[in-house]
């Protein structure tokens, strides 16, 4: 994790990557975080934190994380192999469904993220403006409709469901982005910077945005 003291009175945005996985070196989920670290946008300071790709850990640190912030704004963020754009997905599902292990070994199949709990939450990030914003400064950006169903899914729909239920939560706001790999992990690909950058301007864009032309976030039974 990234030390994160922060100044009193300076609302925080809580930005999460993951740590590396598959046999990787690296995550661009965590790289990218590491980037906006102590950055300030909107008057809120950027605060960066690892979780684990393990089922389970993930959430757990995930929720000691909201409570030890309190931040104003969470966006958690994941790797897509495959995809060539910033990712803002739109939909997260109450299903672990692994085709693969976690870096615990761990491979839950049809089970749910959270037993009793609605199928389905929609982010609240504004995520078409923020769609917009980024793609007019010439990055790649789209909305997505699946977050899939590994540990980058969980995250989402466990945030949104603590968001949701947590005491003390109904004002913030959250959701999940997917970055592509890096140039040198492969293609489509993105460099860092430009990552950064249409991330910064996506956390602005949530930040300044109240409304999005779209259906509105919540639960889905």
């Amino acid at each position: 994790m990234v030390a994160s003291t922060q100044p009193a009175g300076v609302p925080t945005v809580l930005v999460t990557g993951f740590d590396p996985f598959g046999g990787d070196a690296l995550n661009p989920s965590w790289l990218a975080a590491q980037a906006l670290h102590g950055k300030r946008i909107a008057g809120h300071r950027v605060v960066a934190e690892q979780l684990p790709t393990v089922f389970g850990p993930s959430l757990t640190v995930l929720r000691t994380l909201v409570r030890q912030h309190r931040p104003a704004l969470v966006i958690c963020l994941g790797l897509a192999a495959g995809r060539h754009a910033i990712s803002i997905e739109r939909v997260a599902i109450n299903v672990n469904d692994a085709r693969i292990a976690d870096n615990a070994g761990e491979q839950p199949v049809d089970e749910p993220v959270v037993d009793g709990a609605p199928a389905a939450y929609f982010s609240s990030l504004p995520i078409k403006a923020m769609r917009a914003a980024i793609q007019a400064k010439g990055i790649p950006a789209e909305v997505s409709q699946t977050a899939g169903t590994f540990v980058c899914n969980q995250v989402f729909y466990g945030l949104m469901h603590l968001l949701a239920t947590g005491r003390g939560l109904k004002a913030t706001r959250g959701g999940f982005i997917h970055l592509p790999l890096l140039p040198e992990q492969g293609e489509p690909s993105m460099p860092l910077a430009q990552m950064a950058e249409g991330l910064r301007i996506g956390i602005r864009t949530a930040l300044v945005t109240k409304a999005d032309a779209r259906l509105g976030a919540g639960a889905i039974s």
